[in-house]
């Protein structure tokens, strides 16, 4: 090839590569400039909106729990001095202890949504978020704060619990789910088959529910979950249950108990911890069955064996008469005779002759430290 020829083909070479280079430039500056206009706009709607600046809280509060008016002046103060977009805020009511107003709340654009109330408004604002993947917050405000013990989470400071809220990290927990029986004196009332009550650390059978659904509820706001104590005092002479027990595919065993309980986690108040093995995303639940002979002596080695095996001591010696027993299991059906009281997480849910709990891996995101 001629000299000539060969320097005109590099120069359109090079010509062409400029050209390339300077085309690749401009789309990119024409993405960038598009992309850039687009976020304006989205943030110049944002402030429009008031939404401008980070993520919007919604807090679903019982209006009922004293410090109330505190846990909103606490959560306006933060957001404001963090920038952040005007908090959302959803009262319970009687007839709706949260799911409702959750919902709401999310249909609203909420980031986070805030459960401020005690474990019933924590166990209805989670039936709504179960599964969505949006985050619930916890701003403890009642007698147990079962869950927020479990998380280690704050129990005693709104402005503590608020600044978890706000900068602390996600974590996706189990869900238990439990759908009773109903006692009745001429049939069984079952629940309703597409519904089941949600729980978060404990459902139980016997003993533990009996003193839940004794519990004095102006004691309850005078001395905290004491009352409970007070309340159990009163069943301690009562009979012991018959149950039959099925876990998952295993075949039914017949026991003499007191109290049978499927627990998530197993961290109660007083420094109790009713379930040593519990790990609350481990897609499992554990099962707890307690039985005491002997009137009070096997009711106090019972106090004793749960205070050993809190702080991981265990004593598996037979014979004795007050025991607690554990294993595991993702689903468990207990049938009892005659009936008794049951509940989730504090809450009763009356006489029942059958409690069925599975488990619901991951399904709820709490925002925890």
């Amino acid at each position: 090839m001629p000299d000539e020829y060969a320097g005109v083909v590099a120069l359109v070479v090079v010509l062409v590569l400029a050209l390339s280079a300077l085309t690749a430039a401009v789309i990119l500056w024409r993405r960038t400039t598009t992309r850039e206009h687009v976020v304006a706009e989205r943030d110049a709607r944002r402030a429009e909106d008031g939404r401008a600046g980070g993520m919007r809280l919604a807090v679903v509060i019982n209006p009922s729990k004293e410090g109330a008016a505190d846990v909103r002046a606490v959560v306006e103060r933060v957001c404001a001095e963090a920038a952040l977009p005007r908090p959302l805020f959803y009262e319970t009511t009687v007839d709706d202890p949260g799911t409702g107003q959750a919902r709401r709340a999310l249909a609203d654009g909420a980031d986070v949504v805030v459960a401020a109330g005690g474990d019933g408004t924590v166990r209805a604002v989670a039936e709504a978020l179960a599964g969505t993947g949006t985050p619930m917050g916890l701003i403890p405000a009642g007698t147990g704060n079962l869950l927020a013990r479990n998380l280690d989470l704050p129990v005693t400071s709104v402005a503590d619990a608020v600044a978890i809220v706000l900068g602390g990290a996600d974590r996706a927990i189990d869900v238990g789910r439990a759908r009773v029986t109903e006692y009745a004196e001429d049939a069984e009332i079952p629940d309703d088959p597409d519904t089941a009550h949600i729980f978060l650390v404990i459902a139980g059978l016997g003993f533990d529910a009996a003193m839940v659904a004794d519990a004095d509820d102006q004691l309850k706001a005078k001395v905290g979950w004491v009352a409970y104590f007070v309340a159990g005092a009163r069943h301690l002479h009562g009979r012991r249950m018959h149950a039959t027990i099925r876990l998952d595919d295993g075949e039914a065993v017949d026991a003499r108990l007191r109290s049978i309980m499927v627990g998530n986690c197993g961290r109660l108040p007083g420094g109790i911890t009713l379930l040593p093995d519990a790990v609350i995303d481990d897609g499992e639940l554990d099962v707890a069955a307690i039985d005491t002979r002997g009137g009070l002596a096997g009711w106090a080695q019972l106090f004793g064996e749960v205070v050993a095996q809190g702080l991981g001591v265990r004593n598996d010696l037979p014979g004795k008469i007050g025991r607690i027993d554990h294993t595991r299991a993702r689903r468990a059906v207990i049938r009892v005779e005659d009936g008794e009281q049951a509940q989730v997480d504090g809450d009763p849910l009356g006489m029942a002759v059958e409690l069925e709990t599975w488990v619901e891996p991951g399904a709820l995101v709490v925002r925890t430290g």
